[in-house]
């Protein structure tokens, strides 16, 4: 079959999708370039329609029956597809998740160290899997390591819940932290970064100071001048 008029080029991405010419069905359901429903068409009619209109004609349903196809710039149908998957995947990027290890009997210097590193997590969108292990005869008191975790959860709520709540795996307990939304989650506590690439000061100038090797001055002179105590004749 003669192509009424020859397809705008599409680039190799995109070459699944049949346009213009490269339509085989005999008849096609028309979507206008307004989104309005023109029916049922031959598909010279509708092929004659896009050309009149000055756009393309693009299958958009190729499994439909009839296939369902749409009058726009294909230019413009390409930006708007490539924009929808741009932002399809930034909704579904893969969730880093960084994990905390706590004991029942954790220092409290090295609890605030871990309770800091997962609110730097949380600030930075990641899950936050905390791990507490008992050991020997840990396991007869499991219930600190509960208050422990328990404590550590309420300190980060400000920035994150859990996904479920603490549960005991084998010897441990286990629970998974996400990040609130940034418009419920409280502010960053760490301080902005300073501008530690700044220049340094440059010292006070000083005045130049003589030189030593014979080199002229900045008052034009010599510094050693042999000739200097000499008077004139």
């Amino acid at each position: 079959m003669n192509r009424p008029f020859s397809p705008r080029s599409s680039s190799s991405g995109s070459s699944f999708i049949k346009v213009n010419g490269k339509i085989r069905a005999r008849e096609v359901r028309v979507i206008g370039a307004d989104g309005s429903q023109l029916g049922v068409l031959a598909l010279t009619d509708a092929l004659n329609m896009a050309r009149n209109q000055g756009v393309d004609l693009v299958e958009i349903a190729p499994t439909a029956n009839p296939p369902v196809c749409r009058l726009v710039d294909y230019g413009k149908f390409r930006y708007e597809q490539s924009k929808k998957e741009k932002e399809s995947k930034k909704r579904q990027h893969a969730t880093k998740v960084k994990e905390i290890q706590l004991s029942p009997g954790i220092d409290p210097h090295d609890l605030g160290v871990k309770l800091n590193h997962a609110i730097e997590f949380l600030c930075e969108d990641m899950k936050v899997k905390v791990t507490l292990k008992f050991r020997g005869r840990e396991m007869a008191h499991k219930e600190f390591g509960f208050q422990k975790v328990e404590g550590f959860l309420k300190k980060v709520a400000p920035w994150g819940h859990p996904d479920f709540p603490p549960k005991l795996v084998g010897k441990g307990i286990v629970l998974m932290i996400s990040p609130l939304p940034r418009n419920k989650r409280a502010k960053d506590p760490r301080p902005p970064e300073s501008d530690a690439t700044a220049a340094p000061e440059k010292p006070a100038s000083t005045p130049d100071k003589p030189a030593s090797n014979g080199s002229p001055s900045a008052s034009g002179g010599f510094a050693n001048n042999p000739f200097s105590n000499l008077n004139a004749g």
